[in-house]
């Protein structure tokens, strides 16, 4: 009887002992994805930022799908596609001086007497077929900032326009 009793009681202590690891399991898989969560809400940031600059510069590049990878290295992966898609960015668009030529003999990057705005004095129509990103989310050109612009723009010289929505300042510039 006694052995009996001492086999029970193992049993007991076993039971729980597990009991207590199953509580104690939630909560490490819990700590686990809430660090995952992090991970993740960087991924969703770096794309974002990623996919609406190239937007904004008419350039939509496609990355090849990453498969089978970790977390950690996906968010690495999209860090440096965000960084160097806002380098990019940042350095302007291939004809930035010729932008800043035209801006010289137009108007301030924030003016909004209509119907033209902006330092490059885009109409509304202009702005709505090569900036329509920027139109929906921060209103007319006078909002937004002067490389916001001046990439608008390049798409615009880029589709075929040229020079030649600006034809007086850009004979001044030399440009037509």
């Amino acid at each position: 009887m006694r052995t009996l009793r001492s086999h029970f009681v193992a049993l007991l202590v076993a039971l729980a002992l597990t009991a207590t690891a199953a509580h104690a399991a939630p909560a490490a898989t819990k700590s686990a994805v809430q660090t995952d969560g992090g991970a993740v809400k960087a991924i969703r940031h770096y794309r974002a930022t990623t996919l609406t600059l190239q937007r904004v510069m008419g350039r939509r590049v496609r990355f090849r799908k990453l498969r089978r990878v970790s977390i950690e290295r996906a968010r690495r992966v999209w860090r440096r596609r965000a960084v160097a898609t806002r380098e990019r960015f940042l350095h302007g668009p291939a004809h930035k001086s010729a932008w800043l030529c035209i801006h010289r003999y137009e108007g301030a990057w924030s003016d909004g007497g209509g119907p033209y705005y902006g330092g490059l004095q885009m109409d509304i129509s202009f702005q709505a077929s090569y900036g329509a990103p920027l139109l929906a989310t921060k209103g007319t050109a006078q909002n937004w900032t002067p490389l916001e612009q001046m990439w608008v723009a390049e798409r615009a010289y880029r589709s075929g326009r040229g020079f030649y929505p600006w034809p007086n300042t850009a004979h001044a510039c030399g440009l037509v």
